[in-house]
C-alpha cells in the first residue's frame, strides 16, 4: 500500500476555509498516512489578510499539538509556509529557529510589494520574460538560504498561464541543481489544477530534470478547503514515476526520510 502524505494544508489560521479538524476525515478517506498543516507566514507583511500574524504562531502550534494528541487514525505534522523575502534571511531564521516544526515550506509569492498570484493585473504592462527570470532567481535564493526543507510551487509565476518567449528548460535544470546542492526538497503542487494554469507546479515537462539531478520530492495539495485534500494525487504519483522518481520524502522534526512510490 502506498504511503501518502499531504504537507501543504491551509486552515482558518491563515487563508483556509475550514478548521484543522475539518481536514482529518477527508484525509483518512483518501488513504493519506500523514497530513501536515502549513499556514502562510511572511514576516513584515502581516497586514495582509491571507497571512497568519506572527504573534499567532505559538497558539497555532499549540492547537495542532492538541489535535495531534487526540487523533489516532492519521499522523499529523506541524509546518509553516514561509515567504522568502530577500534581505530578511537573518530575521526569518531567528524567528523560525525557536519553533518546533516538522518541516518548513519556503515559497516565493512577492516580487516587490505585490504577489504574483494576486491577479492578472500584476502582469499588465510588464515583460513576462523578465518576471519569469526574476522569479526563478528569487526561488534560487530561497533554496540557497538554508531556511527551508521544501520549496513550495517553485514556478508559481505560471499561475495565469503566461509563458516566456524563450525555452525555460535551462532555468529548471539550474533550479534542480541548486536544490540538490542545498539538499532541499520540492513539491509537486496539485492546486495548480484549480488555477487558470490548470496544471501542476512545477511544469510537468521538466520534472525529469529534477529526477535526473536526484532532487527529493513530495506531493502536496495546497488545499484551502477539505474537499481538496489529496486532490489529483493519483495523477501526480503516476507523473513522478513516469519522470523517473522511485521515492518521495516524509518529514518529522525536520528530519527527512524516503519512502518508495
Amino acid at each position: 500500500m502506498k504511503y501518502i502524505t499531504d504537507y501543504h494544508i491551509h486552515t482558518t489560521f491563515s487563508d483556509g476555509k475550514a478548521t484543522p479538524e475539518d481536514y482529518i476525515a477527508p484525509a483518512i478517506e483518501k488513504g493519506i498516512s500523514e497530513i501536515g498543516f502549513s499556514e502562510h507566514l511572511a514576516l513584515f507583511k502581516e497586514d495582509q489578510d491571507w497571512l497568519m500574524n506572527p504573534g499567532n504562531v505559538i497558539a497555532y502550534l499549540d492547537y495542532i499539538d492538541k489535535l495531534k494528541n487526540r487523533t489516532e487514525k492519521i499522523i499529523i505534522r506541524k509546518g509553516l509556509e514561509v515567504d522568502y523575502l530577500e534581505g530578511k534571511e537573518t530575521e526569518t531564521a531567528k524567528f523560525l529557529d525557536g519553533l518546533a516544526l516538522d518541516y518548513r515550506i519556503g515559497s516565493v509569492h512577492y516580487l516587490g510589494e505585490k504577489t504574483v498570484d494576486e491577479g492578472p493585473d500584476f502582469y499588465t504592462g510588464k515583460s513576462f520574460d523578465r518576471l519569469f527570470v526574476t522569479y526563478f532567481n528569487m526561488v534560487g535564493m530561497a533554496v540557497g538560504s538554508g531556511l527551508f526543507d521544501i520549496i513550495g510551487h517553485p514556478d508559481l509565476i505560471r499561475i495565469f498561464g503566461y509563458k516566456p518567449s524563450f525555452d525555460p528548460e535551462p532555468y529548471y535544470r539550474r533550479l534542480a541543481r541548486q536544490m540538490k546542492k542545498n539538499d532541499v526538497a520540492f513539491e509537486v503542487n496539485t492546486n495548480g489544477r484549480n488555477r487558470p494554469l490548470a496544471d501542476f507546479y512545477p511544469d510537468r515537462r521538466f520534472l525529469h530534470l529534477f529526477s535526473e539531478e536526484k532532487v527529493a520530492v513530495c506531493v502536496n495539495s495546497d488545499a484551502h478547503m477539505p474537499s481538496r485534500v489529496g486532490q489529483y494525487f493519483d495523477e501526480a504519483y503516476r507523473l513522478l514515476k513516469d519522470s523517473g522518481f522511485t521515492s518521495v520524502v516524509t518529514f518529522s522534526n525536520r528530519e527527512r526520510r524516503s519512502v518508495p512510490i
